[in-house]
């Protein structure tokens, strides 16, 4: 007999009952995770389970009071049946809203009096953890925690529950459907493993938007009335979402913090530079929002692109001519992959292309070496090397280009290796 993504997601959890003795979920305070989070407390009530799981929320000082009430209330209802680990660490989070910083470090010691409000009592600080550094990134410690956690309760296996659902991105599909069975706790799909013996796992990755909201109101569910808010102001439930509000894909809904939480946005336009900028043109084309810019009258978009980066800041501009530099190298002598059909299309337009036989990636794709073009006008622009891209770029404020396909760089990953060298130093000791 068929069963409904509740009665998946219930077995799911069954199975990582019974075979992990660790448990704790990774909880934002979004709609996905408190779905989630309330999944694992119903099962543990009707099989009278009595142990604690872990909940690990990290706090990023700025956030919608509405969240954090939410937030408040789960904790205070639930202390029979969990065990909270609320994080108010100064980890560096990316920031689109200004070309003077990409980054912003949430509870910094340095800005203390410009805190949006106070850390909350009983939260876990960078004292607290041993393998904290300067240097570390949001998602470095969320990996470092999973980590230290699984020692702290020397546990045999540890299993952190995230909610991500493959409705929302592509990226979030590649989680769960790709190539990477080595990766899984015994071949199964949903799982991810983090380290030796630690995993991640996703029990709803096979709901909707209307899944998540059927069964808050099946079940009668608590969940955070900031999203009440969202459907008053017109927001339509796709784009109702729960995040850091200076990263790049929130760049659109800032603005919303002045209507719904008036007295949080009079505190955060002081807290991170370029905050009110953000929100006035966060959905017009200054900020290429949907790519969609135009082309000042008397410029190509390389030109352009010249103008823009002289209207940075030193550091920034030598960033972004860095970036550049790397992208024009790799189309001259490795190529970029590409499917038959752009091949073709990028032929009929006339561009001088070089095709190669194969590519050293698993792929089905081409590898094709060409120059960088100004722009291209079909529908797969956003992979191909032109300038407008790079332009795109600078406006959104992107300093990672992840617009336009940039990974994490050598140094980069090297900072993150020596990040995880200096935690288990400091464990072994």
């Amino acid at each position: 007999m068929k069963k409904n993504v509740y009665e998946r997601a219930m077995n799911r959890i069954k199975i990582l009952f019974n075979e992990f003795d660790n448990i704790y979920i990774s909880f934002s305070g979004g709609k996905d995770s408190g779905v989630m989070l309330n999944l694992c407390l119903q099962y543990m009530k009707e099989n009278n389970i009595k142990r604690k799981i872990g909940v690990f929320h990290m706090d990023y000082e700025i956030q919608y009071n509405e969240t954090i009430r939410y937030i408040d209330r789960v904790f205070q209802h639930n202390s029979d049946l969990l065990e909270i680990y609320h994080i108010c660490v100064p980890f560096k989070v990316s920031t689109c809203t200004s070309m003077y910083q990409t980054f912003w470090r949430p509870w910094e010691d340095a800005c203390r009096k410009f805190w949006v409000r106070e850390m909350p009592a009983g939260c876990y600080t960078k004292e607290d953890f041993p393998f904290y550094t300067m240097e570390m990134w949001d998602y470095d410690f969320q990996t470092l925690f999973a980590q230290w956690h699984h020692r702290l309760k020397k546990s045999k296996r540890t299993c952190c529950l995230v909610g991500i659902r493959t409705q929302e991105s592509l990226h979030r599909w590649r989680t769960i459907y790709g190539n990477r069975r080595c990766q899984m706790y015994h071949n199964i799909k949903w799982t991810h493993q983090l380290s030796d013996n630690i995993y991640n796992a996703y029990v709803i990755y096979d709901w909707l938007t209307t899944d998540i909201w059927t069964a808050n109101g099946r079940f009668g569910w608590d969940y955070n009335r900031l999203y009440d808010l969202y459907y008053q102001a017109g927001v339509t439930l796709e784009r109702q979402r729960v995040a850091s509000p200076f990263i790049s894909a929130a760049q659109e809904s800032l603005s919303l913090y002045r209507a719904i939480d008036p007295d949080m946005w009079g505190k955060m336009i002081c807290r991170v530079n370029g905050v009110n900028f953000t929100a006035i043109y966060g959905s017009t084309s200054a900020v290429a929002r949907h790519s969609k810019i135009t082309l000042p009258p008397g410029h190509t978009w390389e030109s352009y692109m010249h103008f823009l980066l002289s209207t940075l800041p030193e550091k920034t501009r030598l960033h972004y001519l860095q970036k550049l530099s790397v992208s024009i190298n790799f189309w001259r002598t490795k190529g970029g992959c590409l499917s038959c059909e752009t091949i073709e299309k990028l032929q009929a337009c006339g561009i001088e292309i070089e095709v190669l036989p194969h590519s050293n990636y698993k792929t089905s794709k081409s590898p094709v070496k060409m120059e960088y073009q100004d722009t291209i006008n079909i529908q797969e622009f956003k992979y191909l090397p032109t300038f407008k891209r790079m332009c795109i770029c600078i406006l959104k404020n992107d300093h990672l280009c992840k617009y336009m396909g940039f990974a994490m760089t050598k140094k980069e990953i090297e900072e993150r290796k020596n990040i995880m060298e200096f935690y288990q130093k400091n464990t072994n000791e």
